[in-house]
């Protein structure tokens, strides 16, 4: 049988653990097996609440940042998208398939671990921009 793919392994892990409530040792070794130290950053991004949610409203558009050690990472969980260095220099080399940030966001959103922040529209291209900023 063919090994899963790392977002393949994600995937389950989260719906597993959604189906729970809760993420199990199993889990937890099975995913640090898989990503090694991006599960430890990941973990980390996690556990000290770094995983944010922003809902604009009245649209209810919807942004995840992770915040990092450099900045503020926008990321796209639907599209596996993220603004940050590993993703362009290791993940769209296909070196690996998810940034440690992605890992974040997509357990967040499976448990509920994130902090939900609300703004208003009028809000969203400024942050956008701010997000989008490449620092050199």
């Amino acid at each position: 049988m063919e090994k899963p793919s790392e977002i393949e392994l994600l995937e389950q892990v989260c719906k597993e653990a959604k189906e729970d409530g809760k993420i199990v040792g199993k889990h937890l070794n099975l995913l640090y097996e898989a990503f090694g130290t991006r599960f430890t950053k990941a973990w980390e991004a996690l556990k000290d609440g770094r995983v944010k949610k922003y809902i604009f409203k009245p649209s209810n558009r919807v942004v995840w940042i992770v915040i990092g050690k450099e900045r503020d990472y926008l990321v796209l969980g639907a599209a596996d998208f993220c603004m940050c260095d590993d993703f362009y220099f290791r993940v769209l080399d296909q070196h690996i398939h998810l940034c440690y940030h992605l890992i974040a966001q997509k357990i967040a959103d499976c448990l509920g671990w994130y902090d939900k922040i609300e703004e208003r529209d009028e809000l969203y291209n400024s942050l956008m921009a701010e997000w989008k900023k490449v620092t050199p």
